[in-house]
């Protein structure tokens, strides 16, 4: 049994008692096997940069389907909010972004259709199998995946040279250059810690190969206190403790304003973060390069953070029409060139064929003509496939952010915050009728 269909069968064990939908739900649709046969048109709600020219392109090449696009906050700032109280007066789009860590919830409260009929196991074979692995419940696929996001060290080249800073490749290397380059610069700082974003902090616990959703027969696992994540928060712990990072809520006013004038100067993120500091920096092109994430014994070790997925929601009666266009945009020549060509997006295809595609579409003179696709190739690789999300992750974050939120000196930390993430998790799991440990 492969990994994906063995940690999904235990999934759907474990979650049958309360959460039946991720065999059974998922609305009933009206299509068949079969692609639409006459014009029809469809609605998509999302937020990545390039959506809308990818729209576009898809609606000047087709005329058997037009997409109506309306963009979206990002799921955690309102858009998943929006999305479920769709859904849940019955007026939801036919299409809608979601990111692999929150499709879980969706799936389970019955929010969403499998679109196994249309998205077959021959399409998946052609993606990163960590993406297929995450967007398969049940052993039932839920959406078509559009990118991973392995992650990357983006930092100030010119700085790290002034200041005499070797780019880092283990953590403990990362706490020496944070040293360097606070001593070089008293305001100064090598990175942010992002206390309204829990994501970037799983991504590290990942990383280092915690696993904090597992689910045995008939039962959700959870273990936040392992080694791996314990030793994660310590050293980020440590890291604000001494003064050695900013903390400023992720692309907010104070973040943007440190990174122009200079008093941060890296960044913690993901292939993504590629287009994002290339749009929001454009007046820096050529001062910024990418590295591979430290690691903690210098070898090649990622998690993901982020990464998106498109799927089909339960009232929608153009399940197939809106999978065409999901797999367009995801795994076509042409959906991958319309989106990166728009300048804004760095966006890592699922699909490993088109990865020089969009390489090739992505100006990449603003990071000095560097190859940060065959970066992010590399990173994409050491993904581990062991990590899996539970379906109360909008709970496990919000809790985590809310108490991110309350970390002062001498007071609570970030030990802290994953504990009251735990509980919180546990709590709602038994909410819901379901067994847990942890």
């Amino acid at each position: 049994m492969s990994l994906s269909r063995s940690r999904t069968s235990c999934v759907i064990a474990a979650t049958a008692t309360a959460l039946a939908v991720l065999t059974a739900c998922g609305g009933s649709g009206t299509d068949s096997a079969n692609k639409p046969a006459g014009p029809v048109t469809i609605t998509f709600w999302g937020w990545a940069k390039g959506s809308k020219d990818v729209v576009d392109a898809f609606n000047a090449s087709h005329t058997d389907i037009q997409v109506k696009f309306e963009e979206i906050p990002s799921g955690t700032a309102g858009g998943y909010a929006k999305i479920s109280n769709a859904v849940k007066a019955g007026n939801a789009p036919d299409l809608v972004s979601i990111e692999y860590s929150s499709l879980p919830e969706f799936v389970s409260s019955g929010a969403l259709q499998d679109i196994g009929d249309q998205f077959t196991e021959a399409d998946r074979a052609k993606l990163l199998p960590q993406t297929v692995e995450l967007t398969t419940l049940g052993e039932k696929s839920w959406a078509v995946p559009f990118d991973a996001a392995p992650q990357a060290f983006f930092y100030r080249k010119d700085l790290f040279a002034k200041y005499r800073v070797k780019t880092p490749t283990t953590w403990d290397e990362f706490r020496k250059a944070a040293e360097q380059v606070r001593k070089a610069d008293a305001k100064a700082r090598i990175a942010t810690f992002f206390p309204d974003d829990p994501t970037t902090f799983e991504a590290m616990a990942w990383q280092a190969g915690a696993q904090w959703f597992k689910a045995e027969n008939d039962t959700w696992k959870i273990d936040t206190t392992d080694a791996a994540t314990t030793k994660v928060a310590a050293y980020w712990q440590g890291l604000l403790d001494d003064g050695l990072v900013h903390k400023n809520a992720s692309f907010s006013p104070e973040w943007t304003g440190s990174l122009k004038n200079g008093t941060t100067i890296g960044y913690l993120g993901a292939s993504w973060g590629a287009g994002v500091l290339k749009g929001t920096l454009p007046e820096q092109s050529g001062k910024w390069a990418v590295a591979p994430m430290p690691s903690w014994d210098g070898k090649p070790a990622s998690g993901m953070l982020g990464g998106t997925s498109f799927a089909v929601t339960k009232d929608s009666r153009q399940k197939a029409a809106a999978v065409t266009f999901a797999e367009w945009m995801s795994t076509t020549e042409e959906g991958v060139k319309a989106r990166i060509a728009s300048g804004t997006s760095s966006a890592f295809p699922a699909a490993a064929a088109l990865r020089p595609v969009a390489k090739k579409a992505f100006d990449a003179s603003y990071y000095g003509g560097q190859d940060i696709y065959a970066l992010f190739e590399a990173s994409g690789a050491s993904i581990s496939p062991n990590w899996a999300w539970g379906p109360t992750t909008g709970t496990t974050n919000t809790t985590i952010k809310d108490h991110f939120g309350k970390i002062t000196e001498g007071g609570p930390g970030i030990a802290e915050a994953v504990k009251a993430g735990h509980e919180a998790t546990v709590a709602e799991l038994t909410k819901r009728g379901l067994k847990v440990e942890g």
